[in-house]
């Protein structure tokens, strides 16, 4: 059965751009998955209810999500109750070491868990709660990407059977 993969993102420099085509590169070594990228400001409230699984990236700006993203997800109170069993991950770019990266993917992790989402979290090094990368995304950041974007698919893959 197909499922489709949404990635949903904002990008001021294109370091979280970069980011969220490995994230699709990722998730399209799932046969079974549809990935469509798009830029928050390009994505509807039925992208979100269309999907299967919805893998969401920002930047990282004073330790929240971009504003276009909030108010992407803000949004979302309208479908509130109809994204409950989705599966959903997320990933950051941030300016510093310890510049916020882990309370962004926290606050879009949130949000998923209160429309009831299932979140995709990550064992393996130590970005735990989705990959970031400081400035511009280097080969490990990006292959961290691959790795998000893999298991989530293969997450709703199996979810969807």
């Amino acid at each position: 059965m197909m499922s489709t993969i949404l990635i949903v993102y904002d990008s001021g420099k294109g370091n979280t751009e970069k980011m969220a085509r490995a994230v699709a590169e990722g998730a399209e070594k799932i046969e079974e998955a549809k990935v469509i990228v798009k830029r928050v400001d390009q994505a509807s409230l039925d992208d979100l209810l269309e999907s299967d699984g919805i893998i969401i990236g920002s930047p990282t700006y004073f330790g929240q999500m971009s504003e276009k993203l909030k108010a992407f997800i803000d949004r979302s109170i309208k479908v509130y109750g109809k994204l409950d069993g989705k599966v959903g991950a997320a990933f950051t770019s941030s300016g510093g070491v310890a510049s916020g990266a882990e309370t962004t993917l926290l606050s879009i992790i949130h949000a998923m868990l209160i429309h009831g989402m299932v979140v995709q979290g990550r064992s393996k090094g130590n970005k735990h709660y989705g990959e970031a990368a400081v400035g511009s995304p280097g080969p490990e950041e990006l292959e961290g990407c691959r790795d998000l974007g893999y298991k989530t698919a293969a997450l709703v893959a199996r979810l969807t059977k």
